[in-house]
């Protein structure tokens, strides 16, 4: 992908079932997006015709059902997302945002654990 396309909110839901999913037709995408808002099959189809033009996805059309695979990866479009909130809604202070995250949102005694190992390996570099 040479050019850098940031996905829409409606293609990054569809990236999140293909990143769960790894590949799937257009009808096992739109089964799934159903499920939380009402949107016909044709619109599902459009958007991921959009998405394989701008790069986001991939589609193998060996076989009679296309199927299609994200190319941006999970972790890029992580990465994207969070440096632009982290510089936009936070004036780029990363503490900010974590103590916004964990002052606001139940987090699981796991998660915390992980945190606090990540903490001790920052301060210990």
């Amino acid at each position: 992908m040479t050019k850098l396309f940031k996905p829409t909110e409606s293609e990054l839901e569809i990236l999140c079932i293909l990143w769960d999913k790894e590949n799937a037709t257009v009808k096992e995408v739109h089964e799934v997006v159903q499920k939380t808002k009402e949107v016909g099959y044709t619109t599902t189809l459009k958007l991921m015709q959009i998405m394989n033009t701008k790069g986001l996805v991939s589609r193998n059309i060996q076989s009679k059902k296309h199927i299609y695979t994200p190319t941006l990866k999970k972790e890029k479009a992580q990465e994207q997302y969070l440096n632009k909130m982290v510089q936009t809604l936070f004036s780029g202070s990363t503490a900010q945002l974590v103590l916004q995250a964990l002052g606001k949102h139940k987090t699981s005694d796991q998660d915390l654990f992980e945190f606090s190992l990540m903490m001790e390996k920052l301060a210990i570099n």
